[in-house]
């Protein structure tokens, strides 16, 4: 095997790594978004202190899985890398600053309570703008990313179509949700009461949300169509919308029967199976349509050496992930502290 050949055993390997990345940051920092998302909602004082001290010991922790899934790609297909990057790089500058503005909000709402207004503003406005950006980049993939000799050949603007608004504020619906069934298991009183009430109206934007993005996506190309419909594969993508209507039945049962944690455990499980839905979407291309994983992957050496890295980085990850969670795993009382 000489230096610049490429692997599909190795390539699969580094598509799951990277998949599972992006899957864990959505679902952690999702939640740390949500509650940004529904932030306004809570009266100043104890309500908002208890959400933002729900998150405060974990949420700087759940990014670093953006960190690794962005790095991953980047070291293991630098093809993608270097398409969806100039492709999309107004919603990723966006994202970013959304991110440092909710960063830098929740530091300073403490040290400056002066202008704790402010920071509060700040710390919903950079959490929506995440939010929608990456909703935005999903729907901008999905639509399809030009690409002529191994370079991004669009414009400016080709990422901002109807379809990637609708993923947009598909995104925020979905996160808030999360958020929320977070905030059920996690604070006490009056904020539990909203976290609640709020769970049940986003639940439903939610499944409109999935409805409508599954069919959209449906119709962008004949590709997806294909691949959803055809036989035999019917038989096995018709497992994901079976699960979601299993998992949306499951949802209201836990909320009617007054759970805390069930709701929020069922919502991963439906990021979970959307996010495989997507993965039937894509597989196995990275860029829909215009590059596949082994087109975009670097020399098998390459991913050798770094999957060495990943397999001792990604358990250490992992357990000081799991570790902060069970510290801080009791609820946040009514006056804003951890029991």
């Amino acid at each position: 095997m000489s230096g610049l050949e490429t692997s599909l055993p190795l390539t699969t390997i580094w598509a799951f790594i990277i998949a599972g990345s992006v899957f864990a940051y959505v679902v952690m920092d999702g939640f740390d978004l949500g509650i940004g998302i529904l932030f306004p909602w809570f009266d100043v004082g104890n309500e908002r202190d208890q959400a933002m001290n729900a998150i405060a010991p974990v949420w700087d922790g759940n990014e670093t899985w953006l960190v690794l899934g962005g790095g991953g790609l980047f070291a293991a297909f630098p093809l993608a890398y270097a398409v969806v990057l100039p492709a999309l790089y107004p919603c990723v500058i966006a994202m970013l600053l959304g991110l440092v503005f909710r960063g830098v909000a929740f530091e300073y709402r403490w040290r400056d309570p002066g202008h704790r207004a402010l920071w509060d503003i700040a710390f919903t406005a950079g959490s929506v703008v995440a939010a929608f950006s990456q909703g935005l980049i999903l729907g901008a993939l999905l639509d399809g990313i030009a690409v002529e000799a191994r370079a991004y050949a669009g414009g400016w603007w080709d990422w901002l179509s109807p379809f990637s608004i609708l993923t947009g504020i598909s995104v925020i619906v979905g996160y808030a949700l999360l958020g929320a069934t977070f905030l059920i298991y996690k604070v006490e009183g009056n904020a539990n009461v909203i976290a609640k009430r709020f769970a049940w109206r986003l639940f439903w934007g939610t499944g409109a949300a999935i409805a409508a993005v599954s069919a959209g996506t449906l119709f962008l190309s004949q590709r997806y169509f294909e691949k959803w419909f055809s036989m035999p594969g019917l038989v096995y993508t018709s497992i994901v919308p079976i699960l979601v209507a299993v998992l949306c039945f499951l949802f209201i049962r836990a909320m009617r029967r007054g759970q805390e944690l069930a709701p929020f455990l069922i919502c991963l499980g439906l990021f979970l199976v959307t996010f495989a839905g997507l993965g039937v979407s894509m597989w196995p291309d990275i860029i829909p349509g215009a590059v596949s994983i082994m087109d975009a992957a670097a020399p098998a050496k390459s991913q050798i050496f770094m999957l060495v890295g990943a397999a001792i980085m990604m358990p250490i990850i992992i357990a000081y992930t799991a570790y902060a969670y069970w510290v801080f795993r009791g609820k946040v009382g009514s006056d804003g502290y951890h029991d």
